[in-house]
């Protein structure tokens, strides 16, 4: 049935964008971490998330490009490493080449690392496709010892390239100019006769496409499964069947892998044209950044390292953004003038009674919804975005990849994992969607089970920081510590349950980077635009629920109903039942009745851990729910709600007495 689905969909697919025939398209693609989506946004004045790790851009966004008299729809691609795919985004990517017809693609390389830029480029042109070579990150280049020369370049491709610095503007009127000029590379690879050969038989035996046969041969001969579902939608199976036949004895006249010796002739390639165009010089930058990129993977120095930032990551959004700028927010602006205008012009204009208390009550509107979302949270979320975007800015967060990969390998899954699980220190319902960038669906059940249940999110890391910091260390270290417990028994087990294969562990590292001032601040203003749409509405919704729950009295009614639970077990104020109910709506939102309570000393050292410890292991958000039924299905997502509730109040429970015993 599911083969049947994706026949489907791939004839919905074409039939849907043979329409679109008439306008011309672009086609963006690159590596992971090469300023694509920085390079998008300046062509078509749309901005994307710039993300410098791997997997951020997993959907496909358009744009209108207009270039003279011409005018152009841009589609900006998932960040890859290969045309061949190892993961979901690689093959969206391919997908897109097939299905698309292209007017011209334009490969967007980093220009420290012209090889693996050479990589897709030969892949492009046995696609016979019109390509434009952007080599962006110019001057981190040159500020490296890198000289390319361009014109020598261009002559040995046969295709326009241009050199860009992507947050200065620079190079992007040549860039527009070099689209209307597009030429398909010259690049031919020598490969084993025996591959040459049954490429030739199988191309005859591939219908046409946007993509050239013989590129979608080897595809085939390098083991590439994910076509399956195309070959089925275009050819018989008597001639699907006929392909894996050829496929298979080719690969009984060679000793190595097929995959292995085309990737060996590419690299060679690849290699040799580096070697004619670019020249290197060591400079002190270059050589600090070496060192310091060293240390950073180091198996024994990579650790302090990795402390020391989350020292400072602390620091900035707990002491800072928790503390300072709460203060000055909720403090002074709020309360000193913005809630006392507000409370007088509503007073003003509505009578005492139901609209009132709506909107200016214990659980008004404006009086808490704007407060918690505006005074407390955007401050914390401001911080945490501002800190976050310069670990993604310099190149950092790959390399914990590769630091943490032997703790990971203990729960199932490898140092990937950790991207994912750091973007949901952002947004769980990203991070859940970025699990899409690991290869297997055993590792995507794990990695969703961990983000839900774990990871607390931005505005609810940056409220437990701001809670955390007026106590001891000490209750800093019990609340890590419980989550880190948590998180690894949890994984173990799940490792040893989820059924499916191990995976290997490959990521490739961008180079490290000094961070832009400029993309730091595109990012943040980006994501407090989110923060702004997405949480703001669901605080006002929260508060009114709590304002209709305490109108009817119910409020009351589920408070003494879990008191047993909450007071009992738990150790807490029944007003923390709230927090808990509105947690699931939106994590941050339960985090700041939390916030609030803690401030007004309603909770003392240990109910501040362990209301922390449950409420972060409690339930993902609403919207990372549905993320993890869109992801997971129903099912799935469902046995993991029913796991992680009754879970994280055991938990809690087990802690309350834990630490009364020992705090």
């Amino acid at each position: 049935m599911q083969e049947e689905y994706e026949i489907e969909k791939q004839k919905r697919y074409r039939h849907r964008h043979q329409k679109g025939k008439q306008h011309s398209k672009v086609i963006l693609i690159g590596n992971p971490n090469v300023g694509k989506s920085v390079i998008f946004g300046l062509l078509t004045g749309k901005y994307v998330t710039v993300s410098n790790y791997p997997g951020t851009t997993v959907e496909v966004s358009y744009g209108n490009v207009s270039i003279g008299d011409k005018k152009f729809i841009l589609i900006d691609s998932p960040g890859v490493n290969n045309l061949t795919p190892m993961s979901e985004d690689e093959k969206v990517t391919r997908d897109i080449l097939i299905n698309e017809k292209a007017e011209a693609v334009v490969l967007v390389a980093d220009a420290k690392n012209l090889k693996r830029a050479i990589m897709l480029l030969i892949q492009l042109s046995e696609m016979n496709l019109p390509c434009i070579l952007d080599l962006n990150m110019e001057d981190e280049a040159k500020a490296r010892g890198i000289e390319i020369d361009y014109q020598k370049l261009s002559n040995l491709l046969n295709i326009e390239v241009v050199a860009t610095i992507a947050p200065q503007k620079k190079g992007i009127n040549q860039l527009k100019e070099a689209i209307l000029n597009p030429r398909k590379a010259e690049i031919n690879p020598i490969y084993n006769s025996i591959i040459e050969e049954y490429a030739t038989k199988i191309s005859s035996l591939i219908p046409d496409s946007n993509i050239s046969q013989r590129s979608i041969s080897l595809m085939i001969l390098s083991g590439d499964e994910s076509l399956k579902n195309w070959l089925m939608a275009n050819l018989s199976s008597d001639k699907i069947k006929k392909i894996e036949e050829l496929r298979d004895e080719a690969q009984s006249k060679l000793k190595e892998p097929i995959s292995s010796i085309i990737n060996n002739a590419r690299i060679k390639t690849a290699e040799e044209i580096v070697k004619t165009v670019q020249k290197q010089s060591t400079t002190h930058t270059g050589k600090f950044l070496h060192i310091l990129n060293n240390w950073t993977t180091h198996p024994f120095w990579g650790i302090p390292l990795l402390l020391l930032v989350i020292s400072a990551f602390y620091l900035f959004v707990g002491k800072f953004g928790a503390g300072l700028m709460v203060d000055f927010f909720d403090e002074i602006i709020f309360s000193r003038y913005i809630n006392p205008i507000i409370e007088l012009s509503v007073k003003a204009i509505l009578p005492v009674g139901f609209f009132q208390d709506m909107l200016i009550g214990k659980y008004g509107i404006f009086t808490m919804a704007l407060t918690y979302a505006i005074g407390i949270i955007l401050p914390i979320t401001s911080t945490f975005f501002i800190a976050f975007g310069v670990l993604e800015d310099s190149g950092y967060l790959p390399r914990l990849a590769v630091v943490s990969d032997r703790v990971f390998r203990a729960i199932g899954l490898n140092g990937k994992a950790i991207l994912p699980m750091i973007l949901g220190l952002g947004c769980g319902t990203m991070a859940t969607m970025s699990t899409r960038i690991l290869e297997t669906k055993r590792e995507k059940i794990i990695a969703t089970f961990l983000i839900a249940l774990a990871i607390p999110c931005s505005a609810q890391l940056g409220v437990v920081f701001g809670m955390l910091g007026p106590l001891p260390v000490k209750a800093t270290i019990w609340w890590a510590a419980c989550i880190i417990i948590v998180l690894m028994l949890t994984g173990y087990l799940a490792a040893r349950f989820v059924p499916g294969e191990k995976p290997d562990f490959f990521i490739e590292l961008p180079p490290l980077r000094v961070p832009s001032l400029i993309n730091i601040i595109m990012k943040t203003l980006s994501r407090i635009e989110w923060y702004l749409k997405e949480a703001v509405p669901l605080f006002v919704l929260g508060t009114f629920i709590l304002f209709i729950l305490d109108r009817m009295n119910l409020l009351v009614w589920i408070e003494s109903i879990a008191s047993p639970v909450v007071v009992g077990f738990l150790g807490l104020p029944s007003k923390a039942t709230e927090a808990l109910i509105m947690g699931f709506l939106r994590r941050d939102y339960g985090a700041a009745g939390l916030f609030d309570m803690a401030r007004q000393g309603l909770m003392n050292e240990i109910q501040v851990i362990v209301s922390l410890a449950t409420l972060t292991l409690f339930v993902p958000c609403l919207a990372n729910f549905f993320m993890i039924i869109k992801e997971r299905g129903i099912k799935t997502a469902i046995l993991m709600m029913s796991l992680i509730i009754p879970f994280a109040i055991l938990v809690g429970g087990i802690l309350n007495i834990v630490l009364k015993l020992f705090y």
